[in-house]
């Protein structure tokens, strides 16, 4: 029995990427770990020196290998370590937000927040905030069908990886 969109919607977990700043957002999100918070496991937590480092192309790979949305994360404004990077993402972020409403892919799916290393509830927000606004706005229209419902791929054992290889 196929499963309608509803029953998808109705068991979608999205998966998300946050790319954060070292000094700031990924100190947040630790934060947020060591204070125990609970959050959707729907993220994965990506290290960039400086959110100035994300390139438009990054984001759009994401989307493109499956993601259902991206979250930037960098320091607050004005308080960049790099002095100006999170306000050259902020930009790359708009401009890349245009482009997906453009190719009809909800720009919401992607955003920019601005954390200090202090604010590891806030990031525990941000995530269930994001969780929540994918599950309403369902699958990534550019994810594969059926990878919804699957689970994380399983690890290959080494003969398996070794057999992949001589391929």
């Amino acid at each position: 029995m196929a499963l309608s969109k509803k029953d998808i919607v109705m068991q979608f977990e999205p998966k998300i990427l946050a790319l954060c700043c070292h000094y700031c957002a990924y100190a947040a999100a630790d934060l947020a770990g060591a204070m125990r918070l609970e959050y959707p496991a729907t993220v994965r937590v990506l290290r960039f020196p400086c959110t100035g480092k994300v390139e438009p192309s990054y984001l759009l790979k994401a989307f493109e290998l499956g993601v259902d949305g991206v979250i930037v994360a960098g320091c607050l404004e004005g308080g960049c370590h790099f002095q100006e990077g999170n306000l050259r993402a902020r930009r790359r972020v708009e401009r890349v937000q245009t482009l997906m409403a453009e190719a009809g892919l909800e720009a919401e799916r992607l955003e920019m927040f601005n954390l200090s290393s202090a604010e590891g509830t806030r990031f525990a927000e941000i995530v269930t905030e994001m969780t929540e606004r994918l599950r309403r706005l369902g699958p990534s229209p550019l994810r594969s069908p059926g990878v919804a419902q699957s689970a994380a791929p399983t690890p290959l054992s080494p003969s398996e990886a070794a057999q992949g290889e001589a391929r």
